[in-house]
């Protein structure tokens, strides 16, 4: 198992009907402090200019917690701990919107050039339109889906990232990715951004959901 346990994302998922009588964020700071000591995890979280190490995996702006509000009356809260060497080798570009054929391109480039660096065999995360950092949130939401959760689009684009050979880990191989998922939104008529998120193969995520008639559950 790689040792980089990451930068934490939390994924909260809030019932409109949910009301919470406690600071949320300040819970997840707390239990990532706790689990960074007893399981433990390496500390990874620095300061971007200095590189002092927080120690606790926390600081400012970490863990980096995305609210989201659904129908359902319950909270779900997913962790997702990403690991330098993947999203190291992701990209965000501004295309133009004549582009859109060149799409498939721009991503199949991306991940020959990220190599083996991202420890493949990789999921791929593709966020299309929406805003700069819209397109990015996209991305990256999508590496939770299952990895057999594919259409015919991304099948087809599946099967030119992994013509490329570079296979696990960068040894050679018809296997360089396990999956990509896209995602789309609307955009402005001006514009096109296309995010990429990489994942490497461990693609390690846990949900736990909150609801009334039960304490919680673990998918």
């Amino acid at each position: 198992m790689c040792q980089d346990t990451g930068i934490f994302i939390f994924y909260v998922e809030i019932g409109r009907n949910i009301s919470l009588s406690f600071n949320l964020e300040e819970a997840l700071r707390e239990a990532l402090r706790q689990a960074t000591v007893e399981i433990p995890l390496r500390p990874n979280a620095v300061h971007p200019i200095t590189r002092h190490n927080s120690k606790d995996n926390t600081g400012d702006g970490i863990p980096d917690i995305k609210y989201f509000f659904i129908d359902e009356d319950e909270l779900r809260i997913t962790v997702v701990p990403k690991g330098a060497g993947s999203e190291n080798m992701s990209v965000l570009k501004m295309m133009n919107p004549a582009e859109t054929g060149s799409i498939d391109n721009f991503v199949v480039e991306t991940v020959f050039n990220a190599g083996g660096k991202p420890c493949p065999p990789i999921i791929v995360g593709v966020g299309i339109g929406g805003s700069f950092d819209k397109s990015a949130i996209l991305a990256k939401t999508s590496l939770l889906r299952k990895v057999q959760d594919m259409n015919e689009e991304e099948l087809t684009l599946l099967g030119k990232i992994n013509s490329l050979g570079i296979g696990p880990m960068g040894m050679g191989g018809n296997t360089t990715a396990l999956a990509v998922h896209i995602s789309k939104a609307h955009c402005h008529t001006a514009s096109l951004p296309v995010a990429i998120n990489i994942q490497c193969w461990a693609n390690r995520h846990s949900t736990v959901v909150f609801r009334r008639d039960s304490l919680w559950n673990i998918i």
